[in-house]
């Protein structure tokens, strides 16, 4: 009997705003532990929260970029559970009222994910397991979350590949989390349940806690999926709880008994406000969002005329695609495109080095090459040199272009082609009467004499003025 795999997700985005959700503690990674803490953060009794507004106009773009609605009245709520990594013994998260609500991500199979919610709220310190025991690091406590949570809509693992990339990339490109998976600043918990094909009703789920890489959800997605479907074959109830995914032998195992709402006993957060946000507010937000990567890989294929696979390579890294088009202003963009992935693209060993997309040469050096191409200053050969020992060697377009071995000789282009054409009547008699690919044995006389300096478009266009001065 063949059964459906039924998935939501419940993802964690931390933001990049300097200082935490509720205190001015910076919220660098990297610091030694327990450096960046205060009496709010660690939950000193008498220390208030105040929260950061920054937190709710990240949270508000990452709303309209998924298509939420914004809730102009939200609330603060206490999330009531004992862990070591939380001092006060209970998180200060949304519960009923959130942020944003009602929004969705549409997926190229068809299906549309509904996003049921996005609320803002402090993520807990870091456990570290040493060979001496576990130690606490408090300072990601209190950093600003959003949590963005979706209705049980997939149904199958590359649907969540793709709603996991497409979120992340989005992110980025507003700019509200750097999303470095392997930091911990973007992680998923993913619920899962299996049922036959042909019911309604849904399984017990399961969930798998803090994934932190999209190939690690997907084998965990598998592996998970299998598992219940062998427990079910078997006679075997499967049981509502937290596992953890055990990469190294490739099965997951029980960590605790899965809670519902109920068991955090939320409340009101009594040290806050209500958080409102105007229309006016929303209005100004949604006029600064950025060109999302959707709307720019429809543009880079419908108005530059590049192919949608090499757009996407381009689009899926934000600071690269803004290398891009400095680099095309003004000239070819599917040449440019081809110097991008063919030769930017080499400086780079992997996806992080790409994402930081710092480029060795500025992108308006590779787009001057680019225009003295276009004039017919530099053939292709000639063009594909002098970007590689840009890009290698770190210099800028007079540095390299002043060696003599790049320089174009001084030729009188028109001169020369009406010589040749004067040459050969012969040819030009064969391509006037109709033999159009006659042509070919005039350009390819002009390339030898220019040595292969001139661009072969420019020969051409100077050989057909020349015939027609000669049919005139």
């Amino acid at each position: 009997m063949s059964y459906e795999l039924i998935v939501g997700l419940e993802t964690h985005v931390e933001l990049s705003t300097k200082t935490k959700i509720f205190c001015s503690c910076p919220t660098s990674f990297g610091d030694s532990p327990n450096s960046n803490c205060c009496p709010v953060c660690l939950g000193f009794p008498g220390a208030l929260p105040r929260l950061n507004r920054a937190v709710v106009e990240y949270a508000v773009k990452a709303g309209l970029a998924t298509d939420c609605k914004i809730g102009r009245v939200s609330k603060m709520d206490r999330k009531n559970y004992v862990y070591p990594d939380l001092p006060k013994a209970y998180q200060i998260s949304q519960f009923d009222r959130p942020l944003c609500y009602d929004g969705g991500m549409d997926l190229s199979s068809g299906n549309r994910i509904r996003i049921n919610r996005i609320h803002i709220e402090e993520d807990a310190g870091k456990l570290i397991h040493t060979a001496q025991g576990v130690c606490i690091d408090y300072n990601r406590g209190g950093t600003p979350l959003i949590e963005i949570v979706t209705e049980p809509d997939f149904r199958s693992i590359e649907e969540v590949r793709e709603y996991v990339e497409n979120l992340r990339l989005i992110m980025r490109y507003l700019d509200v989390s750097d999303c470095k998976m392997q930091e911990g600043s973007m992680r998923c918990d993913v619920n899962i349940s299996v049922r036959r094909k042909g019911e309604t009703r849904f399984g017990t789920r399961t969930e798998l806690k803090n994934m932190n890489s999209i190939s690690f959800i997907c084998k965990a997605i598998e592996v998970e999926y299998q598992r219940q479907i062998d427990e079910i074959e078997h006679g075997r109830p499967i049981v509502q709880e937290t596992r953890r995914y055990v990469e190294s032998g490739n099965y997951t195992e029980s960590m605790r008994g899965k809670e519902d709402s109920q068991d955090y006993r939320y409340f009101r957060e009594p040290d806050l406000p209500l958080v409102n946000v105007s229309d006016a507010e929303v209005e100004a937000l949604a006029a600064a969002l950025p060109e999302l990567p959707r709307a720019k890989l429809n543009r880079y294929v419908d108005d530059f005329g590049i192919n949608e696979k090499e757009a996407r390579q381009i689009v899926r890294y934000p600071a690269l695609a803004k290398y891009f088009e400095a680099m095309a202003e003004g000239v070819n963009p599917r040449q440019a495109a081809n110097v991008m992935l063919t030769y930017v693209f080499r400086c780079f060993e992997t996806d992080e080095q790409k994402e930081e997309g710092c480029v060795p040469v500025a992108a308006e050096e590779l787009n001057r090459v680019l225009r003295y191409a276009a004039e017919g200053k530099l053939n292709q050969n000639a063009l594909k040199k002098v970007v590689d020992t840009m890009l290698k060697e770190g210099k800028g377009f007079d540095a390299i272009f002043t060696l003599e071995q790049f320089q174009a000789p001084e030729i009188d282009l028109s001169a020369l082609c009406k010589g040749i054409v004067s040459d050969n009547p012969k040819i030009v008699s064969s391509y006037l009467g109709g033999a159009e690919k006659a042509i070919g044995a005039l350009i390819g006389q002009a390339m030898k004499a220019t040595k292969g300096a001139v661009d072969p478009a420019a020969i051409r266009a100077a050989i057909l003025a020349a015939i027609e001065e000669v049919r005139a």
